[in-house]
């Protein structure tokens, strides 16, 4: 049961920082493989989410910092 609500938690804080739901995935994962538990699906989707996110969060730093440096070219 508690690897069931760890893979839904996962699936809560993608939003937040995708890191924390990506490892969140991973625990419940590791945990749904060592006691047999329910919840696989949400806890790989859980990762998957949580990668994308932090990618994504990642990929706007990146363009807000390229268009922070250009900004400052040119004023």
């Amino acid at each position: 049961m508690v690897s069931l609500i760890l893979s839904l938690v996962s699936l809560v804080f993608f939003g937040l920082p995708g890191i924390a739901a990506a490892i969140m995935g991973h625990v419940a994962l590791g945990r749904i493989k060592r006691t047999g538990e329910r919840g696989y699906g949400q806890a790989v989707a859980g990762i998957i989410i949580g990668w994308l996110g932090f990618a994504w969060f990642l990929f706007l730093f990146s363009i807000w910092v390229v268009l922070a440096a250009a900004g400052g070219a040119f004023s």
